[in-house]
């Protein structure tokens, strides 16, 4: 039975570790803890979550977009699990964007990205999968795999006056949508 796990927060010794490479994806250890990650991200209204935000320093993580009051613009996609990843290609093009984190709750970042990834990875049935990701998902991805090398959102910023708390992000995407309608 899958079970909700706690998010560490930054300063937690975990979130600046490297995790390690999964071995045996069929162990069931491993099986387990992706079925937690699964539920933890659900439940946390994530767009994705890694394993070391859950005290685990291995190399999964969960990509998870679907619209909600954090994200509304978020497009929508089934949870897709993600095992040893690495990009293979990226784009010249970078773009910043808003993002946010479940392990730095209450703040928000103008982080720069690319905007096009090439990516390989194993998910859960030990398939090896390549990909394309573009715009949004290429950023969950990027985020994602930042925390597998112990990297949180904030040290990508290009100034500390990209940085926001939630409730005055939430104000400007407040403005944001009345202004467009």
């Amino acid at each position: 039975m899958a079970k909700v796990l706690p998010i560490a927060q930054l300063g937690a010794a975990i979130i600046r570790k490297i995790s390690a490479p999964v071995k045996d994806i069929h162990a069931e250890q491993i099986q387990n803890l992706i079925d937690d990650l699964l539920l933890t991200c659900h439940n946390a209204n994530g767009m994705g979550i890694a394993a070391p935000q859950t005290y685990h320093a291995k190399r999964i993580f969960i990509m998870s977009s679907q619209p909600n009051a954090r994200y509304p613009y978020a497009p929508v996609m089934e949870p897709e699990v993600v095992i040893n990843p690495e990009i293979t290609w990226q784009s010249d093009a970078i773009e910043k964007d808003w993002e946010g984190c479940l392990t730095l709750p209450g703040l928000r970042g103008l982080v720069p990205r690319r905007t096009k990834i090439k990516v390989r990875y194993t998910n859960r049935e030990k398939v090896k999968v390549e990909r394309v990701y573009e715009g949004f998902l290429a950023r969950i991805f990027q985020h994602e795999l930042d925390h597998l090398n112990g990297k949180v959102f904030i040290d990508r910023v290009e100034s500390t006056l990209d940085i926001v708390m939630e409730k005055e992000f939430q104000r400007m995407l407040n403005e944001k949508i009345c202004h467009t309608h």
